[in-house]
């Protein structure tokens, strides 16, 4: 499988306290690769120098075989990024919101409007196309701002914690948007505390502590790794490997 992004030996202090510190992972293209670790591991600042957010220490960012800190027009055209914080504008309609961020990235004319409009039919919002946003549920917002992220058709997609504090039927049309998006050949990096989210969508895992990648593979070989030692679930053996709650 071909390796779509590579992260090699990336590394960021602040202060005196490495955050992250000789990272390196690779993603795979067409998977939904699970980003996870406790509160604090480095996830956040990592996801951050992935996408150019924060300046890096050092280390390299390959996406396509080139180094992103060369070229990284490509990379930011080829990327979505949903972040945990909503990001939406509350005085311009739905419709509106997502016509604004995919215009961003050179959707123009017929082109942008038709995928304005398959994205809020995607995320299942387009009968609410002429409300604003202060007049959605949590759980709406969050699709909007996937909506926002991928109306582009973004090579990879980050999903920082996608799903937090919404209601059942808005986690559900999440996930399924999410490995919708998974089969027409975008490749997310996904981030969430909940593991039953990881279970249901996820390949492949990687898990990082302190900075550091601490347990990675496939999700079903790492389940059957820790079979042996009686733990059933991938939460158990988040607990197993990183000594820490999932939730402070």
């Amino acid at each position: 499988m071909k390796a779509l992004l590579e992260i090699k030996n990336l590394e960021k202090k602040f202060g005196e306290r490495k955050v992250v510190e000789k990272l390196s992972f690779k993603i795979n293209e067409g998977e939904i690769l699970g980003f996870l670790g406790p509160n604090g591991a480095g996830k956040s600042t990592t996801i951050s120098m992935i996408t150019t957010i924060l300046d890096k220490d050092s280390g390299e960012v390959i996406f396509n075989g080139k180094r992103v800190s060369e070229n990284d027009k490509d990379f930011k055209k080829a990327l979505g990024l949903v972040t945990q914080d909503i990001a939406l504008f509350s005085d311009l309609t739905a419709y509106e919101n997502v016509k604004f961020f995919a215009s961003l990235y050179g959707l123009k004319g017929v082109t942008l409007n038709n995928r304005v409009k398959e994205t809020l039919e995607l995320v299942g919002l387009y009968d609410r196309k002429d409300d604003y946003p202060d007049s959605f549920s949590g759980g709406m917002k969050r699709r909007l701002n996937i909506a926002c992220s991928i109306a582009h058709k973004p090579q990879i997609l980050i999903m920082d914690e996608p799903t937090v504090g919404i209601d059942p039927q808005s986690r559900n049309k999440i996930l399924e948007v999410t490995k919708g998006l998974r089969d027409s050949g975008t490749t997310v990096i996904y981030t969430s505390h909940y593991m039953e989210e990881v279970e249901s969508i996820c390949s492949r895992l990687i898990i990082i502590d302190n900075g550091r990648v601490i347990e990675e593979g496939e999700k079903e070989y790492i389940k059957a790794k820790y079979r042996d030692k009686g733990l059933n679930n991938l939460e158990e053996i988040f607990l197993y490997v990183t000594g820490k709650e999932l939730r402070d």
